[in-house]
């Protein structure tokens, strides 16, 4: 199937299975206190102690590693866990859920092991230079009844032969998902974590010696996170996606909050089922990579009155199907079609060398966001108030021009959808590329046909104003950077999320 008859299947199963209304499963319960009962339970440090690349310049840590057989999983499913040591050597798995916890950032669950590792064999690189481990697993657990949706962190730890001996230690990564009706969907940006992973050598869908963004290559969540690549040196973050560094800042201050929220995963909201549950999903941090059928049921249940809340940038930018792996398991790979939304002359010239080119579009982004990325990609600015005297700014003591300091970048959005009835521009100013060429962003927001809301913050930075859990970076960017927790972002969130639950 060509790209073309790929759009066009997918855009017509899209538009079936968007059409039905479907809840929660029947024998899902509302348990709207489940986060702040799981919250008061005692919380543990997650965080990696020793880690060590296996040079200045690269993306593994051999010593220890894995992955897991599944993005997201419910309770009582099995999840393989495979890992590989080297040099061989004993190891153990603390398994975290992460969240508030009195500060602690994370409760542990279980400790697994300790098992007897082995090296596994690093993968060939095959069409499409696709990098797709077929390891043995090393354990399966089972997920309990008990443990609530959540993002789950597993500390990989060697187990020293000798006193005299040093541990190495790197994450794996997993959701816990549910059925259940809740006020707020937290869906991962997993797809854009894989997206950049380079494991084990330099495998990304942006090292392609055609170009940045070249159509026709694939990843596979079959492999271990390396270290994140982007705009700074983060090495404890290994194993963990970009989770630790745009995503869990809003998960710690939800749940401090004691907001009434559950998790996904990207590849969840291929079912139309797990977006009807919810009053408001929330997209937050770098969520570039959607499958299409994510797009157009993300647009019906906006229709059916869902609220989406983008604290995010970069979002819905390139159509990334979901394919099987070798073996069969659906929806772990990802392939780079096409972009949504026609790219302008302007853009197409500023960045022929590494965009596409792209055949046959994807839908604009607009149509579920209200704003899109926009040339340039990258920059750091202030956020600056449009309009104060709207709802969303109530309690900030924010007026005309006033700025959050650095809170946009690295990512962006602008070229608001103006021909939108309702959408309002609600913040926007300018950011710097490279620290001197200009962009232009706007922050908006528009009313559902049910009264629902869809806020743009415009920014992958926005989590960054909400809190600054344990093991966080503040990040830095085209020479400018956010300040960390502030008064305002949080109120506009809260704002938000008060108006989206109603």
């Amino acid at each position: 199937m060509d790209r073309r008859d790929f759009i066009k299947t997918t855009t017509a199963v899209a538009a079936l299975t968007g059409t039905r209304t479907l809840k929660s499963s029947p024998s899902a319960k509302r348990q709207p206190e489940l986060i702040k009962a799981e919250n008061a339970k005692p919380g543990a440090s997650f965080q990696l102690t020793r880690m060590m690349p296996d040079n200045a310049k690269s993306y593994r840590t051999s010593l220890i590693e894995g992955y897991c057989s599944r993005q997201s999983i419910k309770a009582g499913e099995k999840l393989d866990i495979f890992v590989s040591t080297k040099p061989v050597a004993k190891f153990t798995i603390d398994i975290f859920r992460m969240g508030y916890y009195d500060g602690a950032g994370s409760r542990l669950m279980t400790t697994l092991g300790p098992f007897t590792g082995k090296e596994q064999p690093v993968p060939e690189m095959g069409e499409q230079r696709l990098r797709e481990c077929q390891w043995e697993a090393s354990t399966t657990l089972t997920i309990p009844a008990d443990w609530p949706s959540g993002v789950y962190l597993g500390r990989l730890s060697t187990v020293p032969e000798a006193a005299d001996k040093p541990y190495w230690q790197s994450y794996i990564i997993f959701i816990v998902k549910d059925d259940r009706p809740a006020d707020i969907l937290f869906q991962c940006s997993d797809n854009t974590w894989q997206a950049y992973n380079r494991w084990p050598v330099n495998e990304s869908l942006y090292t392609d010696p055609r170009a940045a963004h070249a159509p026709g290559v694939s990843g596979s969540f079959d492999r271990p996170y390396g270290k994140y690549v982007q705009i700074f040196d983060n090495p404890q973050s290994m194993g963990s996606g970009e989770f630790l560094l745009w995503e869990f800042p809003l998960c710690y201050w939800l749940e401090k909050e004691g907001y009434d929220v559950t998790y996904c995963s990207n590849v969840d909201n291929l079912e139309p089922a797990n977006l009807s549950r919810a009053k408001t999903m929330i997209s937050i941090g770098h969520d570039e990579y959607w499958d299409v059928r994510q797009f157009h049921n993300v647009k019906q249940a906006i229709a059916d009155g869902l609220s989406v809340l983008w604290l995010s940038a970069n979002d819905v930018y390139m159509v990334t199907p979901f394919t099987p792996n070798a073996k069969g398991d659906a929806n772990r790979r990802l392939t780079r079609e096409t972009c949504f939304g026609e790219f302008r002359e302007e853009e197409k010239a500023a960045y022929s060398k590494v965009l596409g080119p792209f055949e046959n579009p994807g839908p604009d982004e607009r149509d579920i966001i209200g704003a899109r990325t926009i040339v340039p990609f990258n920059g750091g600015g202030d956020w600056t108030c449009a309009k104060p005297d709207h709802w969303l700014f109530e309690g900030t003591g924010m007026k005309m021009g006033d700025s959050i300091p650095g809170l946009v970048g690295w990512e962006f959005h602008g070229d608001p959808d103006t021909a939108r009835e309702g959408l309002e521009v609600i913040a926007e100013g300018n950011v710097w590329a490279g620290g001197t060429r200009l962009g232009k962003y706007a922050a908006t927001i528009f009313e559902g046909p049910k009264k629902n809301i869809v806020f743009n913050a415009t920014t992958i930075f926005w989590s960054q104003g909400l809190s600054d859990p344990p093991g966080h970076m503040i990040p830095w960017s085209h020479y400018s950077r956010p300040h960390g927790p502030d008064a305002r972002v949080q109120r506009i969130t809260a704002n938000a999320i008060k108006r989206a639950i109603g």
